[in-house]
């Protein structure tokens, strides 16, 4: 006979009556129970911990379906912290499930908030797969897989408008400069924060940011600089300020440009930028 609880004992662990637990497994199709040879269900630690997780979600102030979709497909399994997020994420990307990684990000933005997922999932998951991509401990195919499922979050974000009390900044990679993974996470720290951000993407033209910084009144430009090479292509500007980020982004070219160095964390970031602010 399988082992396991029976939805009695199942509904004594969680809290949740046996008929809504029927509910919630026919109708979401979030457990998964082994049968008894007379059919009976038997369901496991992991439904224990999906329920709870889905109780929680409800006591929050979510529908179940909302916290049905959010939970995703049986496979994965419920995160309560940052840090069971970013594990979660990682052993995702390990067995190569694409579809999982998009799941359990989209959870933690849901039950964490932008600020710190940004700040305690994305950031240390991009660090992460950046060192075993230079170890040889993940392929190409796999660290595309991250940046992807990372790119698309972020962009739907970055369609949320708002902002500009603080006033306008236009941010941009350097000319040459590819990766923008960074730059679009300062980006919606910022217009969090109450900027009106433009944000130009990968590869910008030195003239053209600065031609659109003019016409729309900028307090700054910002342009990210993951290689030290792609800051030789910039160039000081009289009435423009300029800021410069990335890892790339040394004293060094900061001095240069006359521009301030955006380093350290988001949060200090963005804290630092509103001297600037109108």
């Amino acid at each position: 006979m399988p082992a396991g609880l029976n939805i009695a004992a199942l509904a004594a662990r969680t809290g949740v009556a046996p008929d809504t637990l029927r509910k919630w497994e026919q109708r979401y199709h979030i457990l998964q129970p082994t049968r008894t040879p007379g059919g009976q269900r038997r369901y496991t630690e992991r439904d224990v911990a999906r329920v709870e997780w889905l109780r929680e979600r409800i006591d929050e102030g979510y529908r179940i379906s909302e916290a049905a979709a959010l939970l995703g497909a049986v496979g994965v399994e419920p995160a309560r912290t940052r840090e069971d997020h970013l594990r979660g994420i990682l052993a995702s990307v390990d067995n190569g499930e694409a579809v999982e990684v998009g799941v359990r990000l989209d959870q933690a933005f849901a039950l964490q908030g932008v600020e710190d997922t940004l700040e305690g999932v994305v950031h240390p998951l991009l660090d992460a797969v950046g060192d075993r991509w230079q170890r040889g401990d993940l392929d190409v195919a796999d660290e595309h897989l991250v940046s992807e499922a990372v790119r698309a979050r972020l962009g739907h974000l970055l369609g949320d408008v708002g902002g500009g009390v603080r006033g306008v900044a236009v941010l941009a990679c350097a000319p040459g400069e590819r990766h923008e993974l960074g730059l679009m996470m300062a980006a919606i720290a910022l217009r969090r924060d109450g900027w009106r951000v433009f944000y130009l993407g990968a590869d910008t033209p030195v003239e053209d940011a600065v031609a659109l910084a003019r016409r729309v009144s900028a307090r700054f430009i910002g342009w990210s600089v993951s290689a030290s090479a792609a800051g030789d292509g910039l160039a000081p500007v009289e009435d423009v300020e300029l800021v410069v980020g990335g890892v790339g982004a040394t004293p060094e070219l900061a001095d240069r440009l006359g521009a301030m160095l955006a380093d350290g964390n988001l949060p200090a970031m963005v804290a630092s930028l509103r001297t600037l602010s109108a």
